[in-house]
């Protein structure tokens, strides 16, 4: 795993997954590995370090298994 800092600047996880690991519907994965639920980045009152989970090309789509079932 890698930290990167992101800001309010970066608006939310979904911009930061499309960003770091290409596919914004896989912003669950960088919440879930920070012990985050809510993509919106524009309350965090400063930096913050968070870790990001390695980029997976073979997923089918970004959602976990069952969500939106």
């Amino acid at each position: 795993m890698q930290d990167i800092i992101v800001s309010a600047a970066d608006i939310s996880l979904f911009h930061v997954a499309a960003r770091e690991l290409g596919d914004a519907s896989q912003w669950w994965r960088i919440a879930q590995v920070n012990g985050m639920t809510d993509p919106d980045l524009g309350k965090i009152p400063e930096t913050v370090v968070l870790k990001l989970p390695t980029v997976e090309r073979d997923l089918v789509s970004g959602l976990p298994d069952g969500a939106g079932s």
